[in-house]
């Protein structure tokens, strides 16, 4: 009986346990959805993730005011640099990166939202329990507000709503997520742009837009 009870009590311990901030899984394959509350900016895209050598390739389709658009972009935070590349003629745009690395991440300082269950919970395997997160960010151009939200087990992102006062709103999905990296060579820049030229960029818009991921 004695042992009935500190089962039950330890049991009951660990689903009091109030979720915790978490860091996402290190190496990540997905995909993800990008649209603006203003309508202006929707995109898909496929990505791979490593925050241990700190590198993003994504790979986009969507449209900026009402223009179609194609966006291949490798980014390599260690080495302040960003590929744009064009497999279509083989070429490489080769700008500064001038934003610091941050990993997918909810931060320390976060409030925690809420819990719920994605789908339902009338039965194993039909439904993810994820944790919502809110709060704010300090970047170069002023203060950010954001609401994450992640899976309890693993950390895995699902959703990221960011406002800053020159974007508005902006949603984030992830979708597809596939823990490591399927690809590894996407993380290289390509052969042809070994001998790319290192142009300028609009520091702020790079940071704006990338600060998002």
């Amino acid at each position: 009986m004695r042992v009935l009870v500190v089962f039950v009590c330890l049991t009951a311990g660990c689903f009091a346990l109030k979720p915790r901030p978490c860091r996402s899984p290190p190496l990540l394959t997905g995909s993800l959805s990008v649209s603006t509350a203003s309508e202006k900016l929707w995109a898909y895209a496929k990505f791979s993730y490593d925050a241990l050598r700190q590198r993003i390739r994504l790979r986009e389709l969507g449209s900026y005011n009402n223009q179609t658009f194609r966006y291949d972009v490798l980014l390599l935070y260690r080495e302040h640099l960003m590929y744009e590349i064009h497999y279509r003629n083989h070429t490489c745009t080769k700008k500064p990166l001038n934003v610091d690395f941050h990993p997918l991440a909810i931060p320390r300082n976060a409030s925690l939202l809420g819990q719920v269950v994605l789908g339902s919970s009338s039965g194993p395997g039909q439904g993810v329990l994820v944790n919502t997160w809110v709060g704010e960010l300090r970047m170069k151009t002023g203060t950010a507000r954001f609401m994450s939200t992640v899976t309890e087990y693993g950390c895995v992102p699902v959703s990221t709503l960011f406002h800053t006062d020159k974007s508005g709103w902006v949603v984030t999905s992830f979708f597809n997520n596939v823990l490591g990296i399927a690809d590894p060579q996407l993380l290289i820049p390509p052969y042809f742009c070994k001998d790319a030229q290192l142009e300028e960029d609009d520091e702020e818009d790079s940071a704006n837009f990338f600060s998002l991921f």
